[in-house]
């Protein structure tokens, strides 16, 4: 073959070499990005199905008697049933426990329950304890959770039928505003390394505290707040907000619904661990400028509210100020602070 030939077939073969080249990385770039795609598909199956509830609707039990439902009186004359964003306030004369129950039952829901007890605290498990069981959501599977660095004084209380308590044991802290910061950050690790296979539901509560009244379905929700039992009846510009624009808990005087208490909040799995993740990360901001909130989590807590509303609302019977206290609006009281000598319980003033 003389020159002239060898030079075009050499020609040639580059060009069906560089065509195959390309089509060959067209190949590899589909698969990878099919690759991708899967992998995204998979990874949000494994996000959501994380998440996923039990949905079985609003199905009531044939055959039940309760009252008749009313589209013209709402139960309640002296209170708001309802906020500005339709959320339902849950007030005694609101609800139909009956019923409720009987829609709610069926599901055969786990509800969370977690509480704090560090140091003296430890006195209040037993009254907290032994009065949720008699009235926290009573035929209903509950798993309380215990932090304390004194697992050794948890007091022995007979759990009903379906009724467990785990005790977990945390370092002890010298401040009680540290107690109420480090809240958040194990309530988020707990939802994500257990509570995801093993809960429908979870509540957030103080643990000096006790029950004197029925807390049950009504109270479940996508994301609950429980209004505070010295603010529920003030305008928002005596809020104790954190009123200090440096902090990531900031709301102006203009600004707000309702005061929450820190002392109860609950919800989803998903919706709480997105508060709670939320509320941490604020908090860190918070603490590498040297900025302490005025009410710590609390304070950040009413920052998410306001920008989070809640699908529901309890009204202060669910945490109300003090037993021996009352008010017009307060029926009946379902849940309270305790009594106590704040300076001789707390590490710190």
């Amino acid at each position: 073959m003389n020159i002239p030939g060898i030079i075009l077939l050499r020609q040639n073969f580059l060009i069906i070499l560089v065509f195959f080249g390309m089509v060959l990385s067209g190949l590899i770039y589909l698969n990878n990005i099919q690759c991708s795609c899967n992998q995204q598909i998979t990874e949000q199956v494994i996000i959501k199905s994380k998440w996923k509830q039990k949905t079985f609707g609003l199905r009531s039990s044939s055959g039940l008697f309760y009252n008749q439902p009313s589209a013209l009186v709402l139960g309640r004359t002296d209170v708001a049933p309802v906020t500005s964003w339709s959320a339902p306030i849950i007030w005694e004369g609101t609800f139909d426990s009956t019923l409720i129950d009987s829609i709610y039952k069926h599901q055969n829901l786990t509800i969370a329950t977690t509480v704090f007890a560090l140091g003296k605290y430890t006195r209040f498990v037993k009254d907290f304890l032994e009065s949720a069981e008699k009235y926290y959501f009573v035929g209903f599977r509950v798993h309380y959770y215990l932090f304390t660095d004194k697992p050794e004084s948890v007091p022995e209380v007979k759990m009903g039928e379906n009724r467990s308590l785990t005790v977990r044991k945390v370092p002890s802290l010298n401040r009680w505003q540290d107690i109420s910061m480090n809240r958040m950050e194990k309530l988020e690790k707990l939802i994500e390394d257990e509570l995801s296979s093993e809960a429908d539901y979870i509540f957030c509560l103080d643990i000096d505290t006790k029950f004197y009244g029925r807390w049950g379905a009504e109270s479940l929700g996508r994301l609950v707040g429980v209004i505070h039992p010295w603010f529920f009846d003030a305008p928002r510009d005596r809020f104790t907000y954190e009123r200090r624009p440096v902090s990531q808990a900031y709301i102006p005087a203009e600004e707000g619904d309702y005061y929450y208490a820190g002392a109860a909040f609950g919800g989803s799995l998903k919706d709480v661990h997105h508060l709670t993740k939320t509320c941490r990360e604020n908090l860190n901001i918070d603490a590498a400028r040297s900025i302490e909130a005025v009410w710590q989590e609390e304070s950040h807590l009413n920052k998410y509210f306001l920008l989070n509303k809640p699908s529901k609302l309890l009204s202060p019977e669910y945490m109300w100020r003090d037993i021996n206290e009352g008010a017009a609006q307060i029926k009946i009281i379902r849940f309270t602070n305790v009594p106590k000598n704040y300076a001789e319980v707390r590490p710190n003033p």
